[in-house]
């Protein structure tokens, strides 16, 4: 597959998206870290950074994972930082100029609520939220939104799967059944976002339900490493799709991509079967 080109440093100014590459839709994964890194004293607000890097993606569909509606106690703290909290929340804020949002909420914490967000060039359609929580411990969901796309409609799913690998297939079966009640078996689908799969085992469920990962390689090795962010090794950022094809897959890599977040980005670009 070729590179995908991407601005090696997320640094430009924000700037409107030029027109979208003809037949190809230039889609990225990305798991934010709700915005913020480090601990204790050391902690710093990185969503400022994040915008700058979302818009340096050059993408025409952004899923996002780990996204802040808000969170009151982090809000106070960064509020006299230089930047500062942004007023709204994070999706919003981090969507390039021109694009429409999708965000729905899969936590709920003492301070605050975060979860998965769709920016994208292209209109959308109905929004919907699926819990797919497995237990207690982890608040899990997915978000899909129809997307309307050179004259069809793709259906997007934005996905944060468990930690444990148990969890992690019985979320595949509920993805399945979700999108056996709201997906056409003939519409364009890609499944999209943070897979937790360390142990490279849920591709085989995935196929079963119909979609195949974009950017594996022909030797079966796992696709563009994204976690952890410093040094790369695991792939679990993930775009799974059905009526597509991976011409492109890339990862940026540097240490402004490395400060933003735990992961990396993932960018593919995706042409329709049959074109």
């Amino acid at each position: 597959m070729a590179a995908v080109p991407l601005h090696p440093h997320p640094s430009h100014p924000r700037r409107a998206h030029g027109p979208a590459r003809a037949g190809r839709l230039r889609v990225a994964t990305y798991n934010i870290h709700k915005g913020v890194r480090g601990v204790g004293p050391g902690k710093r607000l990185e969503i400022h950074n994040l915008e700058r890097g979302i818009q340096a993606l050059e993408a025409d569909i952004v899923c996002l994972q780990e996204v802040r509606l808000f969170h009151h106690r982090e809000a106070r703290r960064f509020q006299r930082t230089h930047q500062g909290w942004p007023a709204g929340g994070q999706a919003d804020f981090l969507a390039p100029e021109g694009f429409e949002v999708a965000y729905r909420t899969n936590a709920v914490t003492r301070h605050g609520e975060h979860g998965n967000a769709l920016l994208s060039r292209w209109p959308l359609g109905e929004i919907g939220h699926h819990d797919v929580s497995d237990h207690r411990f982890e608040q899990r969901g997915l978000l899909h939104v129809p997307v309307a796309w050179g004259g069809e409609t793709v259906h997007v799913v934005v996905a944060h799967f468990g930690l444990v690998h148990a969890s992690r297939v019985r979320q595949v079966e509920r993805l399945a059944a979700m999108l056996r009640e709201e997906v056409p078996a003939h519409e364009p689908l890609l499944v999209a976002g943070d897979f937790n799969d360390w142990g490279e085992r849920l591709d085989a469920p995935m196929t079963r339900i119909g979609l195949h990962r974009a950017g594996a390689r022909a030797d079966a090795r796992p696709g563009p490493a994204t976690f952890p962010a410093r040094v790369p090794v695991f792939a679990l950022d993930r775009v799974y799709v059905r009526g597509f094809r991976c011409e492109a897959a890339l990862v940026p890599r540097g240490m402004a991509w490395a400060r933003m977040s735990d992961h990396l980005p993932l960018v593919v670009e995706l042409e329709r079967e049959g074109t």
